[in-house]
């Protein structure tokens, strides 16, 4: 009788032993399903270049990956934020409190950005920002829990100031959108001109939203400089070139280039108007082969439409999210799976091969294009001719110049 005590509460044992390590494998999996949030602007100012591309490209990613890691499905849901902090943060709070998204993409707007990594870093979740530009995210911002993923306003003022100076522009004067963001780019252009030998001989100021910049422009022509730098976007930057080329600028012998301008901006204004304009992009659908092949994927989703260099971020930054989580085999931990993106090396069709930086920077290289004239355009997206190219070591802000206190940590 003794004995069969024993083996029968060995047994037990034996099998609360084997239940709990069942049980500890199914953690390694909240709620059984890899769930991303892309949140982002769908019907706003933000949704040509991100909007439903965005959801499309982490759709992609999730494809490349088999649609599951192991057992466990990957699971995409949409939030659109309207551009509204308050509307972005209640979104994401809710998602990470109660929906069980494991991890969030995209997020257009940096004022809901730098709120959100906080949140991430708070429930200790991970946020890719693939769409929006502040150098904050990976300065005094940075977290263990968030990367950065497409570009910042660092590396677009970098490369197109820096690649233009070598083809001549050694003199720049500025048109700059009258807040925060048109003053930090003039700063960082500016700076980089005169680090490259350069100078600035001027730079006029206009408000938000005017529909006439005629009298910027014209002093801007007047000014003798080599090259006018648009430091604005959306639709002011779209009157500045319609302006300009009424002025004869776009034909003049003044090189015009653009700060914070992308694809949809120029599919938009249209060649009549943008041709001849230099901008930089971290991606181009037509720029090789890999990038043809994404596209490709991207446009039988998206009605014929190429991708975005932001929608490529998504793309990319999601990939390199569940390859992590499928190396840890676990989307429990945040901060270990942004370890795990920082220890792996990026590679996929839209940016080819790079890595993290310490401080959530993904590195790759920045392209200088010039917009094509309507007679050179072979399709409604032929729109770029590669210029320049700026080396992924070469087109962020340095690490120790960036004030991350991750990187001070190490």
């Amino acid at each position: 009788m003794k004995r069969m005590l024993a083996r029968t509460a060995l047994a037990l044992a034996v099998g609360g032993l084997s239940l709990a390590a069942t049980t500890a494998a199914r953690a390694q999996f909240t709620d059984g399903v890899v769930r991303i949030g892309v949140l982002n602007d769908q019907n706003g100012i933000y949704a040509d270049m991100a909007g439903p591309g965005s959801v499309a490209a982490a759709k992609i990613a999730v494809e490349e990956i088999g649609g599951k890691i192991g057992n466990t499905p990957i699971e995409i849901i949409v939030g659109d934020h309207q551009n509204k902090p308050d509307i972005g943060l209640n979104i994401a709070r809710k998602w990470l409190d109660v929906d069980g998204v494991d991890m969030i993409a995209d997020i257009p707007n940096s004022s809901i950005s730098l709120a959100l990594v906080q949140l991430v870093k708070e429930k200790n979740k991970v946020a890719v920002i693939a769409t929006s530009n502040s150098n904050r995210l990976t300065g005094d911002s940075c977290t263990p829990n968030h990367v950065h993923w497409t570009l910042d306003n660092y590396s677009l003022a970098k490369s197109t100031a820096t690649e233009v100076l070598k083809s001549g522009g050694s003199s720049w004067y500025f048109v700059t959108v009258d807040y925060a963001f048109g003053h930090d780019m003039e700063r960082e252009a500016g700076q980089i001109v005169k680090n490259a030998g350069g100078t600035v001989v001027g730079s006029v100021r206009h408000p938000l939203g005017s529909s006439d910049l005629s009298s910027f422009l014209l002093q801007a022509q007047a000014s003798g400089a080599k090259v006018i730098g648009f430091a604005n976007s959306g639709a002011d930057f779209t009157n500045s070139m319609k302006q300009s080329a009424e002025f004869g600028l776009t034909q003049g012998k003044q090189k015009l280039a653009a700060l914070a301008v992308y694809l949809t901006d120029i599919k938009s204004l249209g060649l009549t108007s943008g041709q001849g304009l230099y901008l930089s992009e971290p991606f181009y659908w037509d720029l090789n082969d890999q990038t043809r092949a994404f596209a490709k994927k991207f446009s039988e989703k998206m009605n014929g439409a190429m991708p975005t260099s932001f929608q490529a971020g998504v793309y990319s930054g999601v990939l390199h999210y569940l390859k992590a989580v499928q190396a840890l085999n676990s989307d429990a931990d945040g901060r270990a799976i942004v370890a795990k993106m920082k220890d792996l090396p990026t590679d996929d069709l839209a940016f080819g091969k790079g890595y993290v930086r310490a401080d959530g920077r993904k590195i790759h290289p920045m392209y200088l294009f010039k917009v094509k004239s309507p007679a050179d355009s072979k399709g409604p997206w032929d729109l770029y001719t590669k210029i320049g190219e700026t080396p992924a070591d070469q087109a962020f802000k340095p690490l120790e110049a960036g004030g991350c206190a991750l990187v001070k940590q190490n």
